[in-house]
């Protein structure tokens, strides 16, 4: 053998096989790195459309952000085809290269006579052969791997070299060390894009603030309020300057940041439990009633982002672990915005006036009503402090101050114009009898994030009868078999053919490798056509399987949404798509091919000594006992660790959304440390998954090398020249193989059983309910509907689940076509939940609603929601340009936009911008203030015009000057359109042509403002406690102002 390998002819073969093997792993990589990015694009791009959902479906997006996701898959998908054609190629030059080292060396041995060319060289050579085969095609799967972990290291690597924040430019010291001011800024520049400095967002701050003051921040949406609060926290890079910060800080962020977890883990935020601190912080935010209300107090489960809560609560809930943090210094960001006027009222005295009074407090506010109670008033424009100062003293300045007094007295002076000049003496009684009230329904506390659903014990044929059924891969599927069939039987024909061959004295040795080499290169054929067929059923698979998961996420209902995190269904969309397009085609051909070889090996080993039979029948009873052993156990550990992944992308996703909030909380290792634990948990189970594989492997290769021992020992015991000496070389390169094959085949069988739980998991989603159809063929509304806008409410009842009590309890009435409809109630009313009925993100329990005669149960979502405008209560933005956030379907002309912005306030801004429409926003919006996001969710509504427009909370975030622009264009844009409002802010409603009044569900009064301030009604109440809220320096301002 010695002199075998030492032909040149063998090594430069064996060279050349190999260097050919190399190429194709690197190929493959490099594809599989062009694939990355748009992969990324689409986890990215589906990340965000998930966290929006109720803002696509509203707006009926569906079918556009579907495409932007095909669109991303697409780019993907392209690659991946490149990467897996490269990779069957691949296949067949492996295969090949044994039949072409083989040849040359036999080729060889003839004419060089280096070793006679008999039973005994040929088959050593083609036992060696089969036994290296493995080892030298796991050379280029490693290259291969070896070249994908460097790239995930370089992508790592790049992530952990890029710029961070610079803690060192903000001077952080104790509170004792602070003298008398507590926040110091002089001559601060900050900016937020390093490439703009010149043009900075924040530019000469000047600031410094004393232990125990109140200092009030306002001016018009995109002043930079907030961003002076970032930089107060070190978010905001700074350009030149000094910021010196004393003490520990509490940060309240202006979109409340709500963990996953209970209410009271969420106020305590880590820290240890004091029950009369604790106590204290809910009674200051208000939310002893609401906790009450609550089937499981403050145990109750949140939900991902806090989605079974009202905006008002989540606010609440992070006003108290503010409050309970006990903080030196306290940073809040229009913490009023999502609360009615009493509730605001309550916060601003119990909590920033009383908990809060020994503390320093800065507080970003478009509330006018509460700037006479503080020690400092901020007012910014365009970047600038512009003024400072105590109020009476801003009021004899002027100027700017005195336009946001004006704009709130002239909403004020709305109140007189329908009754409000009541005798307020009884205001404190009015009060107390309305906060007696409720303000939560039981509907809060219905858990509605259930446990991931997972399979258990043995699911039969099915995950794998749904690959080939969702994929319709039955012929590739047959066309695969019979392809690896012909190769092992031509493999087989071609060394049967040498050992009946040397047998002859009269074949030429040219003759022998000739029709050997012919043979098995047919055989190689074969293996190729196995390989495109294979590549081309996953192909087909993962396309199927996509388009399939894809359209079943974009038509499940909302309530799936609700109780869903997006962490499940990202993992299927990631990590399970992922096994689906690399590991299951790899994995069902690896299992293809050693299981018809194993067969053939046995056919062949029995034909030769029929006695091995009974051994190797007894080792394969054995393994498959081992087999189903390991993988009882197995199935479950596989399962267990899909249900682990969600939890690590949700706690990623949902700190990422705070981790503003956690920086300056100071609190970046608690969660470092929760997210390590989250990770270590995850691969537990994988390594034990892994260290299972090994326990199965071992014991199958002690079976099966009984198999081999008893194989061996027939031959040598069988009387000389009772089998031929070609058939006994035959036998024995089978036999040796038997073991490695048997191996190969567990193993990769195993892996095949544990990824196809993929396909089960991706499954489950692709069966989710869906929601009711776009467009009803037969049933589709004119193009003119709806002409006048009438809204009539027959018997409405709404309820989220079967069981769950009715949210809507029976609302009947009627929305007369062009009038301006108010919906005011506490927070958990109801108010939300008709906005949903509306726009039928939640069906009736029974009941309908009318629009200008048509039942829109009827009718297609599509056709509905088109026809509706409506400016939700959560500003969305997504990540692209600013003309693709007003216009995602391309409908209208730049020119239409711009004069849509210019109604909503933003064109200057936009205008300056050095891309104009084409300037970038990023994801969510961020890059943009809350105010001006709003001020871009009514763009939208302007460009559609639709005959119907609702108004949800949708200027809360916005100054009252501001506010009265937007209600001026509101009236003039849609003077003939239906408009419903709901609302916190009394004045925004009080000149609506009739006013709805819910509580706990029910209808409690629906009639013109005018008649219901005349009377002792609940909405009268409503205007008291604004009213009362408002007192003070703002109704002495109104007296004068009047």
């Amino acid at each position: 053998m010695h002199t075998v390998w030492e032909s040149s002819y063998g090594g430069s073969t064996q060279d050349g096989a190999l260097h050919s093997s190399f190429c194709c792993p690197h190929l493959y990589s490099l594809e599989w790195l062009a694939q990355e990015p748009f992969q990324d694009k689409r986890l990215r791009s589906t990340s965000e459309i998930l966290n929006s959902m109720k803002v696509i479906k509203l707006q009926s997006w569906e079918e556009e952000f579907k495409r932007r996701i095909e669109s991303f898959r697409a780019d993907e998908f392209r690659w991946l085809a490149k990467a897996q054609m490269t990779k069957a190629f691949g296949t067949f030059l492996y295969w090949l290269s044994p039949t072409i080292i083989s040849a040359v060396i036999f080729v060889a041995c003839g004419l060089l006579k280096s070793a006679p060319l008999n039973a005994s060289t040929i088959f050593t050579v083609l036992a060696t052969l089969r036994v290296m085969s493995e080892p030298v095609r796991l050379i280029p799967e490693a290259i291969s791997s070896i070249i994908q972990v460097n790239v995930s290291f370089d992508r790592i690597n790049n992530f952990l070299l890029g710029d961070e924040l610079k803690i060192d430019e903000i001077a952080r010291s104790g509170l004792e060390e602070s003298g008398n001011v507590v926040v110091d800024i002089q001559a601060g520049n900050f900016s937020w894009d390093p490439e703009m400095i010149r043009i900075p967002t924040l530019t000469n701050i000047n600031l410094d603030i004393k232990y125990g003051q109140t200092v009030a921040v306002c001016g018009p949406v995109g002043a930079g309020k907030s961003s002076l609060l970032h930089a107060l926290l070190g978010e905001i890079p700074k350009v030149s300057g000094t910021v010196k910060v004393c003490g520990s800080i509490a940060y309240v962020s202006q979109t409340s940041w709500i963990q996953s977890g209970t209410i009271r883990d969420n106020i305590l935020y880590g820290k240890p439990m004091e029950a009369r601190r604790y106590n204290a912080a809910i009674e200051a935010c208000a939310l002893d009633k609401d906790l009450s209300d609550f089937r499981h107090g403050d145990l109750t489960e949140i939900g991902q982002r806090g989605l079974n809560l009202s905006g008002g609560q989540k606010q609440r809930i992070q006003l108290a672990c503010a409050v309970y943090a006990d903080a030196d210094v306290y940073l809040l960001d229009d913490p009023f915005s999502a609360v009615d006027a009493h509730t605001a009222g309550v916060l601003f005295h119990k909590c920033v006036e009383d908990s809060l009074r020994e503390k320093t407090v800065v507080l970003v506010t478009h509330q006018v009503e509460f700037l006479s109670e503080v020690d400092q008033i901020l007012v910014m424009e365009e970047g600038r402090i512009t003024q400072s100062g105590k109020y009476e003293d801003l009021l004899k300045m002027g100027t700017a101050f005195q336009q946001l007094v004006n704009a709130h007295n002239e909403s004020m002076g709305d109140l007189r114009q329908v009754g409000i000049n009541r005798e307020m003496g009884n205001n404190d009684v009015v009060v107390d009898k309305v906060k007696e009230e409720t303000t939560a329904m039981d509907i809060r506390g219905i858990q509605l994030t259930q446990e991931e659903e997972k399979e258990s014990g043995y699911v039969g044929l099915k995950p794998f009868l749904d690959y080939f059924r969702v994929s319709q891969g039955w012929f590739l599927l047959s066309a695969t078999v019979l392809g690896q069939v012909g190769f092992v039987v031509f493999q087989a024909a071609s060394t049967y053919w040498l050992a009946f061959a040397i047998g002859i004295p009269k074949l030429s040795t040219t003759m022998v490798i000739g029709v050997y080499s012919i043979i098995s290169t047919l055989s190689a054929g074969f293996v190729y056509s196995r390989a495109v067929t294979t590549a081309y059923l996953g192909l087909k698979a993962s396309k199927a399987f996509f388009s399939g998961f894809t359209n079943a996420v974009f038509k499940a209902p909302m309530l799936f949404f609700d109780s869903t995190p997006v962490g499940r269904i990202l993992t299927r969309a990631s990590s399970d798509m992922n096994i689906l397009d690399f590991d299951i085609p790899s994995a069902f051909i690896l299992v293809v091919v050693p299981a018809i070889e194993l067969t053939a090996a046995l056919i062949i080993m029995t034909y030769v000594t029929w006695q091995v039979i009974i051994i190797a029948l007894l080792a394969l009873a054995a393994t498959k006992v081992v087999q189903d052993y390991y993988l009882a156990s197995a199935r479950e550990l596989i399962r267990i660790n899909g249900t682990t992944k969600a939890p690590v992308m949700n706690y990623a996703a949902e700190t990422s959304l705070g981790v503003v909030t956690i920086r300056a909380f100071g609190t970046v290792d608690r969660f470092f440390r929760s997210y390590l634990n989250l990770v270590d948990a995850d691969a537990a189970l994988f390594f034990l998954s892994n260290a299972a594989m090994e326990w199965v492997i071992m014991r199958i290769e002690i079976l099966q090398n009984m198999t081999l021992f008893t194989c061996a020992l027939l031959l040598i015991l069988i009387p000389k020249g009772y089998i031929a000496p070609g058939l006994v070389g035959l036998s024995l390169s089978y036999a040796l193989t038997l073991t490695q094959t048997q191996v190969f085949l567990t193993r990769w069988y195993c892996t095949l059983s544990n990824s196809i739980i993929s396909v089960e998991r991706i499954q489950q989603y692709m069966s989710i309910p869906e929601e009711p159809p776009a467009v009803v063929d037969g049933r589709r509304p004119p193009s003119s509907w709806p002409p006048n806008g009438t809204i009539h409410l027959q018997d409405l009842k709404i309820r989220y689940r079967p069981n769950a009590p009715s949210v809507l309890k029976g609302i009947s009435c009627t929305f007369r076509e062009g009038t301006r409809v108010g919906v005011v109630g506490r927070t958990g009313s109801g108010k939300s939940t008709l906005i949903s009925a509306l726009f039928r993100l939640v069906e009736p329990a029974s009941g309908c609603i009318l629009i200008d005669g048509i039942d829109i149960s009827k009718i297609g979502l599509k056709d509905l929601r088109m026809k509706l405008s409506i400016i939700p209560q959560e500003p969305t933005l997504f990540r692209g340009c600013i003309r693709t956030n007003l216009d995602p379907l391309g409908v209208y002309s730049d020119d239409e936009i711009w004069k849509a912005l210019e109604k909503c306030q933003l064109k200057t801004t936009i205008s300056n911008l050095p891309n104009k429409l084409d300037s970038s926003v990023s994801e969510e919006g961020e890059n943009w203030s809350v105010g001006q996001r709003q001020l871009f969710c009514l763009g939208r509504v302007l460009l559609k015009r639709n005959k119907i427009l609702v108004l949800d909370e949708a200027t809360a975030s916005i100054d009252s000057a501001t506010d009265a622009i937007i209600q001026k264009t509101i009236r003039e844009e849609f003077a003939e359109c239906t408009v419903i409002t709901v609302a916190h802010r009394v004045p925004t409603v009080i000149d609506s042509d009739m006013v709805m009044v819910l509580s706990f569900g029910d209808l409690v009064e629906y009639s013109e403002p005018w008649k219901l301030m005349e009377t002792d009604s609940y909405f009268s109440k409503l205007v008291a406690e604004y009213w009362a809220s408002c007192r003070g320096h703002s109704s002495q301002n109104l007296q004068v102002h009047i």
